[in-house]
């Protein structure tokens, strides 16, 4: 079995969780989720199955639509509801205050600092486990694009309620943390739904308690309807076979970049065309 099935993870269920229920009820080894979600967060989750495991660099730069909720005044060591509170703020920001923060700093390219609390490795062991253990970590910002940061409405006092469309790899609670910094306040998430991984929507997602062997089978997506923003090119048998052989075949008339490649009305795989040469780059048969 090859494709890729949506999962909506709930919380406290982790990725890997997933995984290992889909690897036990298809007895399949290759499975890999496409972009790990926090054990509190819930929403999309894409799932690789078979051999479409090895799209998951063309995966990697999607963009992520997140529903998110922070609360102002109150920090936790962990940005969310896991950890303890290190500080309060008696500032609670209004509507109008955070609105214009988020126009002033978290539009377009910003630099972030992940949580300490977090996977991000530092000299080869992870963040939150040196964190744990009170040693002293220092994480390096890296450049991340916010396309869209909405507050959407006032939940209490509190508590607001956003849309964020960010780049693959963004911290939504580093966003709280410095967006609570940015109005004087501090902030910590205390919810976060993906509703959004690429072009996998969070409606067309099983709900991991109704995972099972036929679910998964009626909602697999082909891998050639994941990658339909990549232009089709069909290849004939022996050119398939050259491009088997690791050869480059001759094409004409078609532009410099990556093509789904297809022979006898099979997706075959992903090709990149240079100087009117067809490479294959990934096989998927």
């Amino acid at each position: 079995m090859t494709g890729i099935v949506i999962v909506n993870k709930k919380v406290n269920v982790t990725s890997n969780d997933v995984v290992v229920k889909i690897k036990h009820l298809l007895n399949e080894k290759k499975v890999g989720h496409l972009g790990t979600l926090d054990p509190l967060a819930s929403g999309v989750l894409p799932v690789a199955i078979g051999r479409a495991t090895r799209l998951f660099d063309y995966f990697l730069d999607k963009k992520k639509t997140y529903k998110a909720r922070f609360k102002f005044g109150v920090q936790t060591d962990t940005l969310d509801l896991e950890g303890k509170v290190i500080k309060k703020s008696q500032v609670i920001p209004t509507l109008e205050q955070i609105k214009k923060a988020i126009k002033e700093n978290f539009l377009g390219k910003i630099m972030q600092v992940p949580p300490l609390h977090s996977s991000k490795k530092v000299n080869g062991k992870r963040a939150y486990e040196l964190a744990r253990r009170g040693e002293e970590v220092e994480l390096k910002p890296s450049e991340k694009t916010i396309y869209k940061f909405e507050c959407l409405r006032e939940v209490d006092k509190y508590t607001f309620e956003f849309e964020i469309v960010c780049s693959s790899g963004t911290y939504i609670r580093s966003l709280a943390r410095d967006l609570g910094e940015k109005t004087g306040s501090c902030a910590t998430m205390t919810s976060l739904i993906r509703t959004k991984s690429g072009e996998f929507k969070l409606e067309d997602g099983i709900n991991f308690e109704e995972l099972n062997v036929e679910s998964i089978k009626k909602s697999l997506i082909p891998v050639e309807r994941c990658l339909d923003e990549l232009e089709k090119i069909t290849v004939s048998e022996r050119q398939y076979k050259d491009l088997r052989d690791g050869k480059k075949i001759f094409v004409d008339n078609l532009s410099n970049k990556k093509y789904l490649v297809f022979c006898e009305k099979i997706c075959v795989g992903i090709g990149e065309i240079r100087e009117n040469r067809l490479k294959m780059l990934t096989y998927l048969i």
